[in-house]
C-alpha cells in the first residue's frame, strides 16, 4: 500500500485523524459484531455515565514497520488482558480478548498507509478505549458501553537522542492503597494532571510518586514505571499493588534476565535506596525508556552516576535490545510480535 504524503520526521506526539476506526457497542448484555467506520465523531447522551462518573478506561500500543517491511504490533495480547482486568475493576463488560486483538489488527490494516516507514523513527500509535455511553444519573455502572480503537502516526519520542531528564519527588499521591492505581482507568490520569502541570511549572519533566500509606517507597510516575540499575548491574523495578503493570517494563525485565543474562529484582524499593542506584529510567510505550539523570527531593538533589548527557550503559543496552526486537532487527521471544500484513 502506498504511504500517505506525510513528513514523518516532523511528527510530534499528537493526534492526526486517520481513515478508519473500529467501533463496537454493548447493549442488552452483549457486544455487537463491531465495524470499521470513517466517522471519527462520538455521539452520546449529555447524561452519559462517562461524562458524569468517569466510567472509562483505555490502552496504548504501537504498530511498527520492521526492517524487512512488515507491519507488526508488540504484545497486543497483554493490552487485551490488562483492559480485561481494568473493566472488571470498574464494573464494565469485558471486551473479549481475542476480539480486542483482532480489532487492533483490523484497524491497523485499514490504516496501513499511515504506518511510518522503517528508519523514520516514527510509529503508528493505537488507542483502544471503552466508556459508559447511556444516560446514568444515579451513581451506578452504565447499562450500555462503546469500545473503540483509533490510530494516529506519531514521531520519535526522542528527537536528537535520549537526553536524561530531571524529575522531582512530589507531595501529591497518585493512588490510594486498595484503590485503582493498578488499572488503566481514565480517572487515574485526570487526578494526575494537576501534579504534572505543577511539576512542569517548577521546571521538572515528571513526578516521582511515593506510596500513599507510608511515603517511604517508590511507586511510579504519572504515566510510566520506574526501572533502576544498581552499581553491580542488577536491574530493579518497584513492586506494589498500586503500580500499573507496564507491558514495556515487564518486557524489559524479561530481556534483561533471559536475553542479556542480567540479574533482575522486582521488589519493594525504598526511597532511601535511590541515592545508591547507578541508573534510573522511566518505562512506557511512548519512549520505551526515558533516562533520568537527576531526582530532586524538596531541594535536595540526587544525581545519578550515569549523568545528564546520555543513557547509562545498562539502560542503553536494554533500550537497544527491546527496540531491536520491536523493529525486527533481533529475534523476538515467541508470541511477542503480531504481524499485521
Amino acid at each position: 500500500m502506498e504511504k500517505k504524503d506525510i513528513d514523518w520526521s516532523s511528527l510530534g506526539f499528537g493526534y492526526m485523524k486517520t481513515d478508519k476506526r473500529y467501533v463496537s457497542n454493548y447493549k442488552d448484555g452483549a457486544w455487537d459484531n463491531g465495524v470499521l467506520t470513517d466517522d471519527d465523531q462520538v455521539t452520546i447522551s449529555e447524561c452519559a455515565c462517562v461524562l458524569q462518573y468517569a466510567q472509562t478506561c483505555f490502552e496504548g500500543l504501537k504498530a511498527y514497520t520492521t526492517e524487512d517491511g512488515k507491519i507488526v504490533c508488540f504484545r497486543p495480547d497483554l493490552n487485551a488482558a490488562r483492559m480485561s482486568d481494568t473493566c472488571k475493576r470498574l464494573e464494565m463488560p469485558v471486551f473479549p480478548e481475542d476480539r480486542f486483538v483482532q480489532a487492533v489488527v483490523d484497524t491497523v490494516k485499514a490504516n496501513a498507509a499511515y504506518v511510518p516507514p522503517f528508519g523514520s523513527g516514527a510509529t503508528l500509535y493505537i488507542r483502544p478505549y471503552m466508556f459508559g455511553s447511556d444516560a446514568i444519573i444515579g451513581v451506578k455502572p452504565a447499562n450500555e458501553y462503546q469500545f473503540r480503537v483509533f490510530t494516529t502516526p506519531v514521531g520519535p519520542y526522542f528527537k536528537g537522542g535520549a537526553k536524561p531528564i530531571t524529575i522531582r519527588v512530589t507531595d501529591f499521591d497518585r493512588a490510594a492503597p486498595h484503590g485503582t492505581g493498578h488499572i488503566k482507568a481514565g480517572l487515574n490520569y485526570a487526578m494526575s494532571l494537576h501534579a504534572i502541570v505543577d511539576a512542569h511549572n517548577q521546571g521538572y519533566a515528571e513526578n516521582m510518586y511515593l506510596d500513599a500509606a507510608t511515603r517511604t517507597k517508590v511507586e511510579e510516575t504519572g504515566g510510566a514505571n520506574f526501572l533502576f540499575v544498581t552499581k553491580d548491574g542488577t536491574v530493579v523495578t518497584p513492586k506494589s499493588d498500586s503500580i500499573l503493570p507496564s507491558i514495556t517494563r515487564r518486557s524489559l525485565m524479561y530481556v534483561a534476565e533471559h536475553i542479556l543474562g542480567m540479574k533482575v529484582e522486582h521488589r519493594e524499593v525504598y526511597f532511601d535506596e535511590v541515592k545508591d542506584f547507578a541508573e534510573c529510567g522511566l518505562c512506557g510505550t511512548a519512549a520505551v525508556i526515558s533516562p533520568v539523570g537527576k531526582i530532586v527531593d524538596h531541594g535536595k538533589e540526587i544525581c545519578l552516576p550515569s549523568g545528564m548527557d546520555e543513557m547509562g550503559p545498562v539502560t542503553k543496552k536494554l533500550y537497544d535490545t527491546l527496540t531491536g526486537i520491536q523493529m525486527g532487527r533481533m529475534e523476538a521471544p515467541e508470541g511477542w510480535i503480531k504481524v499485521i500484513e
